[in-house]
């Protein structure tokens, strides 16, 4: 109960969850660190401290007095529920994987044979050239 009503632990939790050191909420309010660890072990901040307060961490005072670590949880879990579901019905297969496989077997067969027809008709070429160059050196 006293944890619903504890101000300063919403505001220590908040600033963890936020990622933000003890030092640098300080020198956002313009206090020292130790001032910062005091406030957040009050029961209870003023007013005008806790909008200070919810300005530096980039909510309003009424997120901190409505912060609960249960609802946090809460949350957390039914994003992560509904997340994967989504997930399962999102990324359904569309397109049967064994025939995009063969697609990719007969392509490969197809690009192996031309590259064999390209490499027989350079050796052709190739003991052209050599012929003729044989010739031109025995009409010499």
């Amino acid at each position: 109960m006293t944890e619903k009503l504890h101000i300063g632990r919403k505001v220590a939790r908040l600033r963890e969850l936020r990622g933000i050191k003890q030092e640098t909420l300080a020198e956002q309010l313009g206090i020292s660190q130790q001032a910062v660890s005091k406030l957040e072990q009050s029961e209870s901040i003023e007013d005008t401290t806790l909008a200070r307060i919810a300005k530096a961490l980039g909510i309003t005072s009424e997120v901190i007095e409505n912060f609960s670590e249960e609802s946090v949880i809460y949350n957390i879990q039914n994003n992560y529920e509904n997340a994967s579901n989504n997930t399962v019905q999102q990324y359904q297969c569309t397109f049967n994987p064994l025939d995009e496989y063969r697609n990719e077997v007969k392509e490969n067969k197809r690009l192996s044979e031309e590259n064999k027809k390209l490499y027989e008709s350079l050796l052709k070429e190739k003991d052209e050239k050599i012929a003729l160059l044989k010739k031109m050196l025995e009409g010499r």
